[in-house]
């Protein structure tokens, strides 16, 4: 079954917390790699970077330095190897679909930017389960007729 991740995912997998040993499993039952976007890298990226950030302000916050660092290289590990893989994308048709999901649901529900463009991308894709552990986004999903399996 086709499958595309969030960012929620992406963190459950590259930083110990409550969802990492649900996202652990589903990659090991996975027969291939897991398909993400370029989009999808940025903003797991960019989260880090913020974090690493807030940690630099206030260490209470965000992540360490080096535990972000090694998140940014474990993904980028799994880039060269045998775990993930990017997928090509048409991202004016991706733009659609994402024009059309926030004429219809965000007047109504509130969903946010990046929340309506990984769901465009996985539709645009036309895989069968969204992979994440954002509720309000998994109702985007659902809404679209996405299964997500958590």
């Amino acid at each position: 079954m086709s499958h595309f991740p969030d960012t929620s995912f992406l963190c459950a997998l590259y930083r110990e917390q409550m969802n990492s040993s649900r996202a652990d499993a589903y990659l090991k039952k996975l027969s291939g790699r897991l398909q993400v976007s370029s989009l999808l890298l940025f903003e797991f990226r960019q989260a880090v970077h913020f974090q690493i950030y807030l940690n630099l302000k206030d260490h209470a916050k965000g992540y360490s330095e080096q535990e972000g660092e090694q998140m940014l290289q474990d993904m980028q590990s799994d880039l060269g190897g045998k775990v993930l893989i990017v997928l090509p994308v048409d991202w004016s048709d991706v733009h659609y679909i994402a024009e059309r999901l926030s004429k219809t649901y965000t007047k109504k529900a509130g969903f946010r930017f990046a929340d309506i463009l990984h769901v465009a991308t996985a539709l645009h894709l036309g895989v069968k389960e969204f992979l994440t552990f954002d509720l309000h986004q998994k109702k985007l999903a659902h809404a679209e007729g996405l299964k997500v399996p958590f």
